[in-house]
């Protein structure tokens, strides 16, 4: 009877050690190559973009893009100016800003909830340092 004991517990324990030893898989590639579906957007299509507000009324325009890490961070649009002198550049966040096809008119167009004033009294983001034109 406990020769059958001793048995059955190697027996156990060979099965748990095993079970530890079992090889981890591999974790998976990441994707190289992707599609791009026709709900998608190109930057060269979007960067001078009129941005409006809800009265329809032109409040900026899309100046740049800014990427952190591996994420689309924020919109960076210009206000105000004249040929480059005075202008006001801020950054948006992608939530802000509504940017749709309109299908009729073969073109982009993006919305944004603030106005024109509440843009230039927004923190200015300046082109300086390693972001220097």
């Amino acid at each position: 009877m406990r020769a059958i004991a001793l048995t059955l517990a190697a027996a156990l324990l060979s099965g748990t050690a095993f079970a530890q030893t079992a090889p981890v898989p591999a974790p998976a590639e990441p994707k190289v190559f992707v599609s791009v579906d026709e709900a998608s957007a190109l930057v060269s299509s979007l960067k001078g973009l009129n941005v409006k507000n809800a009265a329809d009324e032109t409040v900026g325009e899309i100046e740049d893009f800014v990427i952190a890490g591996n994420s689309f961070a924020s919109y960076i649009l210009s206000v105000g100016g004249f040929l480059g002198m005075g202008t006001h550049y801020v950054a948006v966040s992608p939530s802000a800003l509504a940017v749709t096809w309109n299908a009729t008119d073969k073109k982009w167009n993006a919305r944004i909830n603030a106005t024109k004033e509440q843009l230039k009294a927004a923190q200015q983001f300046k082109y300086e340092g390693r972001f220097a034109k």
